[in-house]
C-alpha cells in the first residue's frame, strides 16, 4: 500500500502538475494520473516527460478516473467507449493499470434487476477493452441509508453485492474502489474484509465518521479526516488489506468543510494535513 494524494478529494483546486508538486512537497508517496493532461505533454514532449513528472517527484502512480460515459444514452455511452482504447493503451504506456468509478445505490427508473444487467453489460464492454491493455478496473458502492432512503428503487449498495456484480461482468479484471466510510455505513464487518483477496481491491479511499451521528444516519459529504473521531476503525482496516497483500493507492477523501476551507488558504497545508491524517492510522511495516 501506498499514502497517494487525489487534490481534488480534499477541496483543493489546482492543475494536475501543480497536484504533483503537493503530492511530492507534503510526503506523499503516490498521486493519480489525469490521461487528458498527460496526453497534452506526451504529444508536445513525449511519453518519456509524462514519466518524468513522476520520477523527478520520487512518486508512483495511482489511478486514472474512467472516461467513459457509461451513465449516459446509447449514443453518448458507445461515443465515449470508442475513445477509450486510445486512452487505456496511454495509461498503460505510462504503467498506471488502475481505473475506477462509483456506481449509484439506487434508481427511480430501472428496477433493480433492468438496473443489474444495464451495468453489467455496460461494464463488460468497458472491462474487456481494459483487460486488452492490462487494466483493473474498480466500482465503488455507496453506502449510506441517507443516499437511497427516498429513491423508487433500490440496487447495489454493500462490498458483497458490488462483488457479485464484479463476477456477473465476469472479465476477470474488475474489483472494488474500497472507501471506509462506505464499508463502515453499509455496516460490514472486519470479518467481511478478511474474505477478500488483493485481486479484489483496486483503489482505496480513507476517511472517519462524525461521533455524534447513528451509522443509518451518517450523510455521504459530512465526514471526517482519517483517525479523526475513530468512528471507523481504520487501522484494523488498513491492517487486513495489507495482510492480504493489496498494494495499491490509499486516498484520503474525508468531504470536510474544515479541510477545504484550509485548501482555499494553503493548499500545501492542507495537503500535508491530509498526509498526517494517514499517518496517525497507517500501518507500520509497509
Amino acid at each position: 500500500m501506498f499514502k497517494n494524494l487525489s487534490p481534488g478529494a480534499i477541496g483543493i483546486r489546482c492543475s494536475w502538475v501543480e497536484g504533483l508538486d503537493l503530492a511530492h512537497k507534503a510526503g506523499f508517496e503516490g498521486a493519480d494520473v489525469s490521461l487528458e493532461d498527460a496526453k497534452k505533454i506526451a504529444d508536445a514532449q513525449g511519453l518519456d516527460a509524462v514519466k518524468e513528472l513522476f520520477a523527478s517527484r520520487h512518486l508512483k502512480m495511482g489511478g486514472w478516473g474512467l472516461p467513459v460515459n457509461w451513465r449516459g444514452t446509447d449514443a453518448e455511452f458507445y461515443e465515449s467507449l470508442a475513445r477509450l482504447p486510445a486512452q487505456a493503451q496511454l495509461a498503460a504506456e505510462l504503467g498506471c493499470f488502475r481505473t475506477m468509478t462509483w456506481v449509484p445505490p439506487c434508481s427511480n427508473d430501472k428496477p433493480r434487476q433492468e438496473n443489474f444487467d444495464f451495468h453489467v453489460k455496460r461494464f463488460r464492454l468497458i472491462a474487456e477493452i481494459l483487460k486488452d491493455y492490462g487494466h483493473r478496473l474498480g466500482l465503488e458502492f455507496i453506502g449510506p441509508r441517507t443516499s437511497r432512503a427516498a429513491a423508487r428503487y433500490g440496487f447495489v449498495y454493500t462490498m458483497d453485492g458490488m462483488l457479485a456484480l464484479c463476477c456477473a461482468i465476469g472479465t476477470g479484471n474488475v474489483g472494488l474502489l474500497l472507501d471506509c466510510w462506505h464499508w463502515y455505513t453499509a455496516q460490514s464487518t472486519l470479518d467481511d474484509l478478511k474474505h477478500l483477496t488483493a485481486e479484489d481491491v483496486v483503489y482505496v479511499h480513507l476517511n472517519d465518521a462524525p461521533k455524534e451521528r447513528d451509522v443509518l444516519d451518517q450523510i455521504d459529504n459530512q465526514r471526517c479526516l482519517p483517525g479523526e473521531t475513530g468512528v471507523i476503525p481504520l487501522r484494523e482496516f488498513l491492517s487486513i488489506l495489507k495482510g492480504i497483500g493489496f498494494d495499491g493507492p490509499v486516498t484520503v477523501e474525508p468531504f470536510n468543510q474544515r479541510l477545504r476551507d484550509l485548501a482555499e488558504q494553503d493548499a500545501l497545508q492542507a495537503a500535508k494535513v491530509a498526509k498526517e491524517s494517514l499517518d496517525k492510522v497507517w500501518v507500520t511495516g509497509d
